[in-house]
């Protein structure tokens, strides 16, 4: 341990030159310490080998994993120790090149997931002489400088041969055991969603996205402002609202998301979602205009102290009455599967859940009005009409519905 402080110790002393304008002797410190870096990596999946062997964390009720993050490893990182190490046996080249620091940690990775990619796709088990070959091809592959994808990317296509030239093998776009879909939650409260999966399901899913991605005008007939992945992703977000509901395309249905929202009892701390954690008063009303909200406070120990009653507004009949007033969103002119009902006096501020406080707003418009600026007002015609924020016009007028754009205030006056 001694001999590991006084290493540490000369690391934290290392500055970069001082006077090295070519930048030169700055470049070869540079790879000089990620070649440490690689080593000490390499030195810390043996040291977790040997902490597993010890059954250190089984003693304590724990494992080595979480023993990892509570020493202070992110958890990705401490999940990809854990990966290497249940795939790193019997790889010697893999080992020596980590050990001499010339393969990072996310090479070995990458080298270590693709042997049992390969494996995978293979009917029958590998010989040791099948495993070391193909062991040597993707070191050789990172050694030629190829990123970690471009490592897996290799992988799959070898997976892809061993499987195609045996009789018994499936076709890589029809083969089920590969299909992977992972989510996680990012620092700023995000879900990252990433999937692999046959081509079918694939097909599947680019349809749907498709169907639901289609650009819309804006109110004032300009394009759509969005991006092509902004649509996408709100494509995505109405999929999961009407496989909620059991919902089809054409159908009047509402989608509507379940929520529990936990509210701490000494209004200091932000409500929370179950998944994402806290959420902005904005958008716990806008959850609760058109869902079925549970709202449960709690006190500092998360003990619930009261339970809110399950509201579901808007009734199927009330949806009906504002589909055959509003027809589309009222903003782009979505189809009613597309939208929820929007409460022109916001629900939490005490208003009604009837004809004359309802419209139709799909979800990104819908979005647009809690969190952008607009607004939304019911005219003297009975009929929702949207105020555009000040950067879109800075006089604010009105603009009618969707389905009744042609009318103009001056037509009214």
């Amino acid at each position: 341990m001694a001999k590991l402080d006084s290493l540490l110790d000369q690391l934290i002393a290392i500055t970069p030159p001082v006077d090295d304008p070519s930048g030169r002797a700055t470049f070869e410190e540079i790879d000089s310490l990620r070649q440490m870096r690689n080593v000490v990596d390499h030195k810390i999946v043996c040291h977790t080998a040997q902490l597993g062997q010890s059954q250190l964390a089984e003693r304590s009720g724990s494992t080595t994993k979480r023993l990892l993050i509570e020493m202070g490893f992110p958890p990705s990182a401490a999940s990809r120790l854990m990966r290497i190490l249940a795939g790193l046996y019997g790889l010697g080249k893999v080992v020596g090149h980590a050990a001499d620091g010339r393969l990072s940690v996310e090479v070995v990775d990458a080298v270590v997931s693709g042997v049992a990619l390969i494996e995978k796709r293979s009917p029958d088990d590998l010989s040791d002489g099948d495993r070391a070959e193909f062991e040597s091809q993707l070191v050789s592959q990172a050694l030629s400088g190829a990123t970690p994808a471009e490592v897996q990317t290799f992988a799959r296509r070898i997976g892809n041969d061993v499987a195609e030239s045996l009789d018994t093998g499936v076709p890589a776009p029809d083969d089920r055991s590969l299909n992977t879909l992972n989510h996680s939650v990012t620092d700023d409260a995000r879900i990252d969603i990433r999937a692999n999966v046959t081509q079918v399901i694939g097909e599947k899913f680019a349809a749907m996205i498709d169907e639901r991605a289609a650009p819309r005008p804006e109110p004032d007939g300009a394009d759509d402002r969005r991006s092509a992945e902004q649509r996408r992703a709100d494509a995505f977000e109405l999929l999961l609202d009407q496989a909620a509901l059991g919902a089809s395309v054409d159908s009047a249905g509402s989608p509507r998301t379940q929520i529990v929202l936990t509210i701490p009892a000494n209004g200091e701390d932000p409500a929370a979602l179950p998944w994402t954690g806290s959420v902005t008063h904005s958008t716990a009303r806008q959850l609760s205009c058109d869902g079925s909200v549970s709202e449960i406070v709690i006190d500092a120990e998360t003990v619930p102290l009261q339970m809110g009653r399950e509201q579901r507004l808007f009734p199927a009949h009330l949806r009906r009455a504002i589909i055959i007033r509003d027809e589309f969103c009222i903003k782009c002119g979505a189809p009613p599967s597309h939208t929820q009902v929007h409460h022109v006096e916001h629900w939490s501020d005490g208003g009604n859940t009837d004809l004359d406080n309802g419209c139709l707003l799909c979800q990104r418009c819908h979005t647009q009005v809690h969190h952008h600026g607009w607004d939304v007002v019911m005219g003297f015609d009975r009929h929702p009409w949207l105020v555009p924020p000040v950067e879109i016009d800075p006089q604010r007028r009105p603009c009618p519905a969707y389905n009744r754009r042609t009318m103009r205030l001056d037509d009214a006056a």
